[in-house]
Parts: C-alpha cells; sequence; structure tokens
C-alpha cells in the first residue's frame, strides 16, 4: 500500500466520520467469513468502518493487523472498538464507493 499524506488521512477520518460499521468482529474472531464479508465491503465501497466487539486493547490491534493483512487493506484510524479501513479500488462504482460518494 502507498502512504497517504497527512492531508489525505485527515480527509479520509473526515469522510469516514459519516460511515456506519459494516461489519462486526464478535466473539468468534475472524473466521472466513467475516474476512470475506469485509472483503467484499471494501470491493464495495472501499472505505468501510468495522467494529471490533472482542475484548482488550491488544486483541483489537491484533486483530486489526490481521484484517488489513488478509485483506490487503490499511487503517486509516482506530478510535475505541471501530477501526476505519482503506483499500483503493482499480475501477471503483461512482454509486458505491465512499470516496468517490461522499466527497
Amino acid at each position: 500500500m502507498r502512504k497517504n499524506s497527512p492531508a489525505a488521512l485527515k480527509q479520509l477520518r473526515t469522510l469516514g466520520h459519516k460511515l456506519k460499521p459494516v461489519v462486526i468482529v464478535a466473539g468468534n474472531g475472524l473466521t472466513d467469513n467475516v474476512i470475506a464479508e469485509i472483503d467484499a465491503a471494501l470491493s464495495r465501497h472501499e472505505l468501510i468502518k468495522v467494529k471490533l466487539a472482542v475484548g482488550d486493547r491488544h486483541k483489537k490491534q491484533a486483530l486489526a493487523e490481521e484484517v488489513c493483512e488478509r485483506t490487503g487493506a490499511e487503517i486509516v484510524q482506530s478510535i475505541g472498538n471501530i477501526i476505519l479501513v482503506l483499500r483503493r479500488a482499480a475501477n471503483p462504482d461512482p454509486q458505491l464507493s465512499n470516496l468517490l460518494r461522499l466527497n
């Protein structure tokens, strides 16, 4: 993944503020089905929120890193139980992409 500038990160966080979590990772952790849902949501929307309802800070950080590793995404922001995740699409759909739709 390429690194975003501080100004670009600020804009992504601003866009992400309006979003609601589309996937919740709970007690069963990151199953293949959860990863598939995150991957599908990233393919459609590019910028999504994921809720990590799994316990302590270290577990959340490990899960967030695993989500990014397994989906090829990057974390834009992490606050409490919510992470904002970005994976740019080669050909984004203007009606579904949160990057294009919310600008």
